[in-house]
């Protein structure tokens, strides 16, 4: 029986979706639909040049959208802190004295030349069930930019039922943030 327990090995929980890596990171255009659940996707200018490049690259793969954005991000079991396909890690938002954990799998990473990034999947305990890929892309002119997709279930199964139409406002602002995390990100550092 799969485990609810955030901190178990990722052998004994599946995904709360099908299929893995819909949400594709590593194409350039995204076509995939999965029945059932909301698609969504933007792309921003966040700099230009070698610089912001790289500093846009290492940033998304060490969760630097989602940190920057105020989440915690705790790497589970024998995860790092750079985003490996197949680790597990723990997000945490919080508003005072009240946290929300979201138990994820990052289920595809994408590190090119000239494209960069991640998508992670949801996990038992997760409040919404789904997909959401970060990808950083350099475009031949020197434009780098951002390209968000998600892939959410409409209402949740089970305690997260009643605080769905919440759930949904608090994805909308935390996509703003998202699109905002990595603007110039060669003058940022964590």
């Amino acid at each position: 029986m799969p485990s609810d327990r955030p901190d178990e090995p990722a052998v004994s929980r599946h995904l709360t979706y099908a299929p893995a890596g819909a949400t594709c990171p590593g194409d350039g255009t995204w076509t995939t639909a999965v029945p059932g659940y909301r698609r969504y996707e933007r792309t921003v200018v966040i700099g230009h040049g070698d610089s912001d490049w790289r500093a846009a690259s290492d940033a998304v793969l060490r969760w630097g959208i989602k940190r920057r954005s105020g989440f915690r991000v705790t790497p589970l079991v024998d995860a790092g802190e750079r985003v490996v396909e197949g680790a597990e890690y723990r997000i945490t938002a919080a508003c005072g004295p009240v946290a929300v954990h979201e138990p994820v799998r990052a289920v595809a990473v994408v590190d090119t030349a000239d494209r960069c990034g991640f998508a992670y999947g949801t996990l038992p305990g997760h409040p919404v069930s789904g997909e959401e890929a970060f990808v950083v892309g350099r475009e031949a002119g020197g434009r780098v930019t951002l390209t968000l997709r998600s892939l959410t279930s409409r209402a949740p199964a089970g305690p997260w039922r009643t605080a769905f139409p919440v759930l949904l406002i608090a994805q909308r602002w935390y996509r703003r943030r998202y699109l905002r995390a990595l603007l110039h990100p060669a003058s940022k550092q964590d």
